[in-house]
């Protein structure tokens, strides 16, 4: 392999490494956390991770990201746990770029009853 091959390789590695760890890390997210509340238009349980999309009072949709399928599971939430319709408490952090409508949840409430996906990261 010669050396301006083994540059690009480092190069390409380097380049799309910092985009998965942001998209599946917390660095892409705030450290403040927020509250959504709103009703729930979509339900994803297809891996990486399930994710649901919101839409709030004011109409904006949003993605909300759930933790990994194990996280998800061990939190209690199936995809038997909600539907399309159902209001919804959504506790975590969002994007840092505020022109997104999108965030990881931390916790999650549909019908009083709360659904730890991240139970060491709650900020009350």
């Amino acid at each position: 392999m010669t050396q301006a091959t083994r540059l690009l390789l480092g190069a390409a590695l380097v380049s799309t490494a910092h985009v998965a760890l942001a998209h599946h890390g917390w660095s892409w997210a705030e450290s403040e956390q927020m509250t959504l509340e709103g009703r729930i238009a979509q339900i994803s349980m297809a891996p990486p991770h399930p994710t649901l999309a919101v839409v709030a009072a004011d109409g904006a949709r949003w993605q909300v990201d759930l933790g990994n399928p194990a996280q998800t599971e061990r939190s209690g939430f199936q995809e038997s746990s909600a539907r399309v319709g159902d209001a919804i408490t959504v506790r975590g952090n969002r994007d840092l770029d505020p022109q997104k409508r999108h965030m990881k949840a931390v916790r999650i409430t549909i019908d009083g009853k709360n659904y730890d996906m991240y139970p060491e990261r709650l900020k009350h």
